[in-house]
């Protein structure tokens, strides 16, 4: 299985996680059309980027038919959550700071990417819980 940072190294691969996440509220999933209509890829571009991203487990395949429907699966996320995390608190001096830290003006870019890198932390918080207990419920069977 490929490194998950080498695995989201590629701009394709990110367009397409980026789409997946923007229709993750889709109960069905998104279809393969869709993602070439969206992002403007041929079918095999985009049919070879996905096998990537199911191979390194962040895309869940619903096969129907002749028909792909792809959604995120944000678990894998996680460890690039933890490397992540050291290099963002490196400069956090503790709850004494929350005043001066909130106080902060940021730009609107910078406001909206919190917003985002929050909102995954949140899911994928929420997907490892519900795996977590999936597994757990599996086991006491």
């Amino acid at each position: 299985m490929a490194d998950i940072f080498d695995v989201i190294a590629d701009t394709t691969r990110r367009d397409i996680l980026s789409l997946l996440l923007d229709r993750h509220s889709s109960a069905q999933g998104t279809s393969v059309s869709e993602i070439v209509a969206q992002l403007g890829l041929s079918q095999p571009t985009v049919s070879k980027h996905l096998k990537v991203l199911r191979e390194a487990g962040l895309v869940e395949v619903r096969e129907e038919g002749q028909h792909r429907y792809y959604s995120l699966d944000y678990a894998p996320l996680e460890d690039i959550e933890d490397w992540l995390i050291p290099f963002l608190s490196v400069d956090y001096a503790g709850e004494d700071d929350d005043a001066s830290f909130a106080s902060l003006s940021l730009p609107e870019q910078a406001k909206a990417v919190a917003g985002t890198v929050g909102k995954v932390a949140a899911d994928t918080t929420h997907a490892v819980s519900n795996a977590v207990h999936a597994v757990t419920k599996k086991l006491q069977r």
